[in-house]
């Protein structure tokens, strides 16, 4: 018999059985879809001898006015900068913390740090030490702490710890002395839910926790706001005893008596004491738990560190998720040793809020726009998250609307909290957790209009949404979307296996990027069964005419830029069970390894320490039967009979690859029924090579499908039309 043309369309179904999904590929990995044929993805190399300590959310790349190139990377410990193949820590301190005294205990590998007053650190915080006398007698230098980094390994108000790394301390002995400079605490690595303080720490929340309000300033010096009570507007509702969250600070009380909670205990569970103005936001507690302690429901959420990162000009503006906001200047000299900070000459934040979720600066006029930030700037308690306040235009400093300038602020309504915002062609988009808004600039007196554009389309994530061309897709806790003037549901035919993958109560860590030489937006999201991302689905928009088509895949990243200023894109993965290079964290427990990779470089990945690693790819077709060799030019089934009714003989195949380099696998699978498990044909899998023109089989069944995949370096393949000999072979 003739050999016969089996078309199958492009893209991956999931939505139908692999029986059903007729002329569909049902299943694949690190492969794409290009001009209708599926083919293995490009390769990776790293960029970098060391690899980054800690898990990098997002990666922004621009140019400064002599034309050199910089990535940022903000991790959730350190913002770094990577220029000319090498990284650059440049992570904001906070004030240094002089006369610290040292002391070590014999035979272990810890050093205790005290402090004359409060030192607001906590457990997990990164620290740099300065001006070291070790005490005498503990077999370690100064040398050994000199301008070395060190993870906060344990916590009380007057003390922390340390680890001194491999070396074991030789006697018992304090005296030493130096400086203490602390990092700016970003966030956890993961989010989570159900721990106890952090979660303040971080902007976590109880989803429908009780709330009111101060009625009285409450001073970081005293009990409450008057002797051992806390006044508030009204306790109505609130339980007997329990906790209460103002600000980043947990308080315990044990009584009730008409608006005031009775026997105050400040600052508990390692929160640090803090002033509190009248008005401030009262939140019911009484669900948080101690320090690692598991609650017992998920209602308390704990995000993950974030930043948000935009450029002003040469000026790199950088914003800790519900913190502060900083500023590095490419164009200064010493630029490469000077750190982030909000007193960057010419570009001070310093008058900037300081908890925000978002910040972006508009492209085209030059405001740097706060996104659920402080009604009152300065004042953490007043953070409002559906409200949003914008600098004067070119002054990225002064927030003080005047009949002068341009600065404002807009609450929006739709919503509970902003999640994220993209800078778009005509607009500045703006998602909220259930709604869609446009920021548009109209000059005087209103500086920005504000449209709601779509609902009930939320983004899932800050970083769960792009842009390119005019159109903006994302994803939702609900279904993925765009909007391109008017929002639209896409249509998806791997949805249900993507919801129903994915961990979508880690929507903080799902990132979006683009591909766009090969049109492709890519989402890489945490599974139900992985704490950091490890799966990706993908929206191929250049396939037009078959309305766009999506594929699936396991080689996650956690961060994504596309091939704007640098001509491949860049993405980032993290393993969180090894150890980064950079910076040295001495000492550091399970801060996790995050290598920045080049992608669509050759066939393998290239690691940091030079290895190479194969990258492994597949497709697979849907079961197809004898029914389906009459097919029209769009691969649909044409001729008449019962589909599954009679057995099939294959006999032989033609391959008809495009591209191969090295050698390709092919796989023929049969079966009787549908439910049943795939049985190789005799004689598979096949290895095909440049110079195969056929390969014999002898196989039977109602059904096949074919498996084409590369296991081994060196290796990558385009597949086009599927030949086989095939003929009906009776019932039976």
């Amino acid at each position: 018999m003739a050999l016969i043309d089996f078309k199958v369309l492009p893209g991956i179904d999931k939505q139908d059985t692999e029986s059903g999904a007729e002329n569909r590929w049902v299943d694949c990995d690190n492969t794409r879809f290009r001009y209708g044929l599926p083919e293995k993805v490009g390769g990776w190399s790293s960029l970098v001898t060391d690899t980054i300590v800690s898990v990098a959310r997002k990666e922004f790349a621009f140019v400064d006015l002599n034309g050199n190139r910089y990535v940022a990377i903000g991790t959730d410990k350190f913002l770094l900068i990577y220029f000319e193949g090498q990284l650059y820590d440049v992570t904001p301190v906070k004030s240094t913390i002089g006369s610290v005294v040292m002391s070590a205990a014999d035979g272990t590998k810890e050093v205790s740090l005290t402090f004359s007053s409060t030192h607001n650190l906590q457990s997990g915080d990164i620290i740099l030490l300065d001006g070291v006398t070790v005490p005498s007698g503990i077999g370690l230098t100064d040398a050994a702490f000199e301008d070395k980094l060190f993870q906060v390994t344990r916590v009380t108000s007057s003390l922390i710890a340390i680890v001194t790394g491999t070396q074991t301390t030789t006697g018992a002995a304090g005296g030493g002395a130096c400086s203490v400079i602390p990092y700016e605490p970003v966030g956890p690595a993961a989010q989570s839910y159900g721990y106890g303080w952090g979660i303040s720490e971080w902007d976590g929340i109880v989803s429908g926790a009780l709330q009111n309000t101060l009625n009285g300033t409450l001073a970081d010096n005293t009990s409450g706001t008057s002797g051992s009570n806390i006044a508030l507007t009204s306790a109505s509702g609130f339980p007997t005893a329990g906790r209460i969250q103002i600000g980043t600070e947990l308080i315990s009380y044990t009584g009730v008596s008409t608006n005031n909670l009775t026997g105050i205990t400040r600052a508990v569970d390692g929160s640090t004491r803090a002033a509190h103005s009248s008005g401030a936001v009262v939140t019911n507690a009484a669900d948080f738990v101690d320090w690692g302690e598991a609650s017992s429901a998920s209602e308390v959420s704990l995000e993950p560190g974030l930043w948000s990162l935009s450029n002003f000009g040469q000026v790199l503006v950088g914003t800790i998720a519900n913190g502060k906001t900083f500023t590095w200047n490419a164009g200064d000299a010493a630029r490469l040793t000077t750190r982030a900070s909000t007193t960057t000459s010419g570009f001070s934040t310093s008058d900037n809020p300081t908890a925000t979720r978002v910040t972006l600066v508009s492209p085209t006029t030059r405001h740097l726009i706060h996104l659920g930030t402080e009604t009152t700037i300065g004042n953490t308690a007043t953070q409002d998250n559906m409200f949003i306040r914008f600098s004067d235009q070119e002054d990225i400093n002064d927030y003080t609307p005047t009949a002068i300038n341009s600065a404002g602020s807009q609450r929006l309504q739709d919503g509970t909290k902003i999640i994220g915002a993209l800078k778009a062609k005509e607009s500045i988009l703006v998602w909220t957790d259930n709604a869609l808004y446009t920021m548009k600039f109209i000059g005087a007196p209103f500086t920005f209009g504000f449209e709601q554009v779509g609902t009930n389309c939320g983004l899932i994530g800050k970083n769960a949404a792009v842009e390119i061309d005019g159109a903006a897709f994302w994803m939702s806790p609900n279904g993925f979307f765009m909007f391109d003037g008017t929002v639209k549901s896409l249509p998806c035919s791997v949805e249900d296996y993507v919801y129903d993958q994915a961990d979508t109560t880690k929507g903080q860590q799902i990132c979006a990027g683009l591909n766009n030489q090969f049109t492709e937006v890519i989402w890489y999201y945490p599974s139900i069964n992985s704490e950091y991302n490890d799966q990706y689905v993908v929206f191929n928009y250049g396939e037009a005419m078959k309305g766009g088509v999506w594929y699936i895949g396991t080689e996650a990243r956690t961060s994504w830029i596309d091939s704007t200023v640098y001509p491949k894109p860049f993405g980032t993965k993290f393993n969180s069970s090894a150890t980064g290079s950079f910076p040295e964290v001495i000492g550091e427990d399970g801060l996790g390894q995050t290598t920045l990779f080049e992608h669509e470089i050759g066939t393998d990945q290239v690691n940091a320490d030079g290895s190479t690693t194969t990258v492994t790819s597949f497709v697979k077709s849907y079961d197809f039967d004898i029914q389906s060799k009459q097919q029209n030019a769009q691969g649909k089934s044409t001729g008449p009979g019962i589909s599954g009714e009679v057995f099939l003989a294959m006999r032989r195949f033609v391959p008809d690859f495009k591209d191969l380099q090295g050698n390709a696998k092919v796989t023929l699978a049969v079966k009787r029924y549908p439910q049943q498990s795939d049985t190789t044909t005799s004689l598979s899998p096949f290895t095909i090579n440049s110079s195969t023109d056929k390969k014999d089989t002898r196989a039977r069944g109602r059904f096949v499908n074919i498996k084409i995949e590369n296991t081994d370096v060196s290796e990558s393949w385009r597949f086009g039309t599927l030949r086989i000999d095939i003929q009906p072979d009776g019932r039976r």
